[in-house]
């Protein structure tokens, strides 16, 4: 059965969602699996991953756009028309929180911009996630691989003797919508610390390039204090070995070793205890240097055997190992550790299998209401209670604007683009 807000931290909380594909709907999921009251405000077209299909889900529907768009509802709002703009604007002017990812430029445009929309609703959080940002990277389109190109994430993933590859997922989407929600939620504190009267509204504003060059950690610090850029390597680790994908008898497998004392407990396992005092493999920046000779010599020990034996014995005795899963191995793997990844929703003859929000928050998980809404499925939809932070003086909830002929599909869709 569907579970409702009642209790969550963000219960009450309005958001607006103006954004659609990977980054600003993930953002707005996340909020909404603790609570908060997300109305995704799409154009008569839909968000552009409902027709990102196969694979679909059991009513046919694309799993790219479930997979960000639970307990959410959809209006449509023609931005062509005045009758769709008086909509947008109606609840983007009483919403606690927007969060738009359009070009820069494009909401003020329909006069739905920050200081256009605090004008009339002071205590507003405005969240824009941009490819490049506000400058001189606005017209740059934000396409994730584009990101991992031109940020330096493609230059390291890969095998040195093979072209640049890019992550098997929109990594830096996602990471760009956590970087989004984390905003958010700085900003409402902020807000609610800072001015007694939660008035002070403020602008969020993420893009995806930095989040990259920030999500390179380790890889972005040796580049700035050595003026050298790492290459590829492969499934190895620039500063630790050994660290990366080993064969075995049936199918590769990682092991992953951070100390002394796991290198020696690994080669002592692996029949080959003098390794650990062989002057090539003392210490790790010694096993590092000599990565190569090491790889070998502990898979010319794994071969004999088939992968889970060594990750059972080698996981036993304290040594990170694993196999390398399918997703659907993934799945039962969590699954087995009692982690529940998995999460059925289902209402009114719809369903979906959805993973499951990754925080845990003792006395208030994460809960799942509302199936992916199909486009206009909500129309009329008003917010569902008054939000708790609204602050004395905030602009009151406007009655709503008669549906009747709001939403409209015409031939040309305008509007949202």
């Amino acid at each position: 059965m569907p579970q409702d807000a009642t209790g969550q931290p963000l219960a009450g909380l309005r958001v607006a969602d103006f954004s659609r594909v990977l980054a600003g709907p993930y953002a707005t999921m996340m909020l909404a699996d603790f609570g908060a009251d997300v109305i995704k405000i799409e154009s008569p077209a839909g968000d552009d991953t409902r027709q990102w299909l196969p694979p679909v889900d059991a009513q046919g529907d694309s799993t790219y756009f479930g997979s960000v768009n639970r307990n959410k509802r959809s209006v449509v709002c023609d931005l062509g028309t005045d009758a769709g703009l008086a909509v947008a604007r109606r609840l983007a002017e009483t919403a606690d929180v927007v969060v738009e990812n359009f070009r820069p430029g494009v909401m003020d445009r329909f006069a739905l911009g920050f200081e256009q929309l605090r004008a009339v609703n002071p205590s507003l959080v405005y969240c824009s996630i941009t490819g490049f940002g506000a400058g001189a990277g606005a017209r740059l389109p934000g396409y994730d691989l584009l990101v991992q190109a031109v940020g330096g994430l493609m230059s390291v993933t890969g095998r040195p003797d093979e072209e640049p590859s890019k992550v098997g997922v929109a990594l830096v989407d996602v990471l760009s919508g956590l970087n989004a929600v984390s905003g958010v939620l700085l900003a409402l504190r902020a807000r609610d610390a800072t001015d007694a009267s939660g008035t002070a509204g403020h602008r969020v504003e993420v893009d995806l390039l930095t989040t990259l060059l920030s999500a390179l950690t380790n890889q972005a610090a040796g580049t700035l204090a050595t003026g050298q850029s790492p290459t590829r390597i492969g499934n190895a680790h620039p500063s630790i070995a050994p660290y990366e994908l080993f064969d075995a008898a049936d199918r590769p497998l990682v092991i992953a070793v951070g100390n002394d004392r796991q290198f020696r407990t690994l080669v002592r396992l692996l029949g080959a205890p003098a390794l650990a005092d062989d002057d090539r493999f003392r210490g790790n920046a010694d096993r590092v240097r000599h990565r190569t000779v090491l790889k070998k010599l502990i898979e010319d020990r794994l071969r004999p055997e088939p992968a889970a034996h060594w990750v059972g014995v080698l996981t036993d005795a304290g040594v990170p190992a694993g196999q390398v899963n399918t997703l659907d191995e993934a799945f039962a793997f969590a699954a087995a550790l009692g982690l529940d990844p998995v999460v059925e929703l289902g209402a009114a003859g719809r369903t979906s299998r959805q993973v499951a929000n990754p925080i845990h928050l003792a006395g208030r998980p994460a809960a799942y209401r509302l199936c992916p809404p199909r486009l206009g499925e909500h129309e009329g939809a008003d917010w569902l209670a008054p939000s708790p932070t609204a602050a004395p003086g905030r602009a009151p909830v406007p009655a709503p604007v008669p549906a009747t002929g709001l939403y409209r599909v015409p031939p040309t869709p305008k509007g949202l683009s």
